[in-house]
């Protein structure tokens, strides 16, 4: 995946941290933007995979990548990360939000909470705030969040948030990228004037391991569905160029796909349905709403 001169002269220099950074479009979105000259923070589960990035980055870049090793469902380790990095005093121009998880069978996590949300809702939510204070110090700065087309079939169920009464892996699935969108625009509102703009892709339809957790059959089933989809290179360019393109400089609020502004759902545009899960997610992350 090729960038422009324009985009690295863009992003040459600046801070980006990376969510879900050592496989798939986490992966290549870390790599691109070290290529083009960026500080690359890489936030990731397994430190082995995250060494092995580091080690990557470092022979194609000339700014040294820095791991940040955290499982995104506890909330203690994602408050961890944060305190971790504003103890740098390092600023922070870009935040990608690109870590994600797919369930079929419903979990928690060790805060009880159903696992596919916290995971790719309530830690975006959670990192972006606990660092917003240095985002808004280091602006203009660009925060970014993946997510999917697939919020088109969702609704934000506010009775049973955790799905415990009527779970599905593509509905739960479908509910945190909603969340994802209705989270993007609630905060593009509010971040107005500031300097940070805040905008969500959706990569397409892209061979990762987002569902290989689920067991040997659907790990294979999986592999063999991921032939027909788009690699994790050509699926990443758009949150690549949401990240770094002076084409978006001062674009906030919007929603992407092919590296173009498309529209989302109705309810992802209700302000009403924003501000109530801005509220729950701030109770159940223990933040301040």
């Amino acid at each position: 995946m090729a960038a422009t001169s324009n985009d690295a002269l863009w992003i040459s220099g600046k801070t980006c941290m990376i969510t879900g950074a050592t496989s798939g479009l986490g992966r290549v979105t870390a790599l691109e933007l070290a290529r083009m000259g960026a500080s690359t923070v890489l936030v990731c589960r397994n430190r082995a995979r995250g060494e092995e990035l580091v080690r990557e980055i470092a022979g194609v870049a000339k700014e040294p990548a820095t791991l940040m090793v955290a499982d995104l469902a506890s909330q203690a380790q994602i408050r961890k990360v944060a305190a971790d990095f504003l103890a740098t005093n390092s600023p922070l121009h870009v935040l990608v939000n690109n870590a994600g998880v797919f369930n079929l069978s419903r979990e928690t996590t060790a805060d009880g909470i159903e696992t596919v949300f916290a995971v790719n809702h309530l830690a975006y939510f959670m990192l972006t705030m606990l660092l917003l204070e240095r985002i808004k110090q280091s602006a203009p700065a660009r925060i970014v969040n993946v997510t999917s087309d697939l919020h088109t079939r969702a609704t934000i169920n506010f009775d049973d948030i955790g799905l415990e009464h009527s779970y599905g892996g593509m509905r739960s699935y479908a509910q945190s990228k909603l969340a994802n969108i209705l989270f993007t625009y609630e905060l593009a509102r509010r971040l107005e004037g500031t300097g940070v703009t805040v905008n969500c892709v959706h990569p397409g339809a892209v061979a990762t391991n987002l569902a290989r957790n689920n067991g040997a059959l659907i790990g294979a089933l999986s592999r063999v569905i991921g032939l027909f989809m788009k690699s994790a290179d050509r699926g990443a360019r758009t949150q690549v160029y949401a990240a770094s393109s002076p084409e978006v400089a001062n674009v906030t609020g919007k929603y992407f796909i092919d590296c173009r502004e498309r529209q989302s759902s109705a309810e992802s545009h209700d302000p009403a349905i924003a501000r109530r899960l801005w509220e729950m997610s701030a109770k159940m992350s223990g933040l301040p709403g």
